[in-house]
């Protein structure tokens, strides 16, 4: 006997089957659309001195993404700010600088890994972003030793390429040039006899040894190298010590977070009134609020390894007054080297048409001539970027004013 199914029941069946069909075409749609989603993070300072100084960048960032409207090609680009400081620490944080590099590296649809600020934080994610593939671009890290061979330890910087491929970039240039730069600038400025500090961290002990190294071979007497602990409360002891040799510079290596405020406040209240240079990782207003601008008018320099956001042209200047119109304030140093950071990772995705790990870094190791808002410049087959341009800057009523381009 056949059976002969009832209407109502071959119109339920059907019914099922369009919806079981739009379920699979949802689906669908939510894998391509999952797919052609990438992302682009950063790790700053977010807790701590330097959060103002990474709120600048990450301003930076979010411009560079909005400027192509979020997309490129087929790919819509999404970005996360992530801190890599702790308040335990109140700056960048190992452990936490561990877990964000773990985290990149998890995530598929991340494709680029904007930091760090810090050369230290930088040691600890490299090999492990290098170990997926996945390009890491710094607007700040400066320690020699994370690109240049014979620059700092015997094993780096293969120590920090596991897979043997470049896949670390940054854009600013490395110490080995600011530090040779700095004492140059010493000498100029009249000194004969230095006395160096150091934070004993890896971006201010290795920028003061690359300033002792040049001012040794220029003819400066360099009465004194000496590593501090940051976390102590004063230096006023070793600032009657460094009084009692009389040098006619002190330089520190080291950044705010590593109190170089409470230092140039120690050494003035000592009675020493000789010059005072810092490196970049002093150049943010945090320091000045740190030391006091008693402590620093007129008797403090400051090296740094680009030129100020306001003296940028051509692109540079179109960023620079972007920036204060949609901010309302005026972009800290490295703004424009994020902005700059994304931008050349969003321009090796569209190279590559593709948000495979691989060819991204492939695009950003063959980048050459690019035109942004640093000038025209190109990658080293080390990843360093190939501008050398460093500028002067001193510290009036309470405010960096520019001095003069240095070479």
């Amino acid at each position: 006997m056949k059976t002969i199914r009832s209407e109502p029941s071959l119109r339920a069946l059907f019914a099922l089957s369009c919806c079981f069909f739009a379920t699979l075409v949802s689906a669908s749609r939510q894998e391509v659309a999952a797919q052609e989603t990438v992302k682009i993070v950063s790790s700053l300072p977010r807790t701590g001195s330097a959060n103002a100084q990474s709120t600048s960048m990450v301003n930076g960032i979010r411009m560079a993404i909005d400027a192509v409207g979020g997309k490129v090609g087929k790919f819509t680009v999404k970005y996360e700010d992530w801190d890599g400081a702790s308040p335990e620490r109140g700056q960048w944080d190992p452990a936490v600088e561990a877990q964000n590099a773990d985290k990149a590296v998890a995530d598929p649809q991340v494709i680029a890994y904007v930091g760090t600020y810090n050369s230290g934080a930088a040691k600890i994610s490299m090999p492990k972003l290098n170990r997926a593939g996945l390009v890491m671009v710094s607007p700040a890290t400066t320690y020699p030793g994370l690109t240049k061979v014979g620059t700092g330890e015997p094993n780096e910087p293969r120590v920090y390429r596991p897979s043997g491929e470049i896949t670390f970039f940054r854009v600013v240039p490395a110490d080995d040039i600011q530090g040779a730069v700095a004492a140059r600038w010493a000498k100029e400025l009249g000194a004969q006899r230095v006395f160096i500090i150091h934070d004993r961290e890896v971006y201010g002990k290795g920028i003061a040894t690359v300033f002792k190294k040049a001012s040794e071979s220029i003819g400066l007497q360099v009465l004194g190298f000496e590593g501090i602990d940051p976390k102590v409360a004063n230096f006023r002891a070793l600032a009657t010590r460094i009084r009692q040799l009389a040098p006619q510079l002190v330089f520190f290596g080291g950044t705010t977070q590593t109190n170089a405020g409470q230092i140039a406040k120690d050494l003035r209240s000592s009675g020493l009134s000789t010059k005072f240079m810092v490196p970049d990782g002093c150049y943010e207003q945090a320091f000045i609020e740190a030391a006091g601008a008693d402590a620093l008018n007129d008797t403090t320099y400051v090296t740094f390894g680009g030129i100020p956001p306001e003296r940028l042209a051509g692109k540079g200047k179109t960023f620079y007054e972007s920036y204060r119109t949609r901010f309302g304030s005026e972009p800290a140093v490295y703004a424009a080297y994020a902005y700059e950071a994304t931008t050349v990772i969003l321009d090796a995705l569209r190279r590559a048409d593709s948000a495979e790990r691989a060819a991204i870094a492939r695009e950003l190791r063959g980048t050459k001539d690019f035109e942004g808002v640093l000038g025209r410049w190109s990658f080293d087959a080390q990843g360093d970027i190939d501008l050398r341009t460093m500028s002067g800057t001193t510290v009036k009523n309470g405010k960096f004013e520019f001095v003069k381009l240095l070479e």
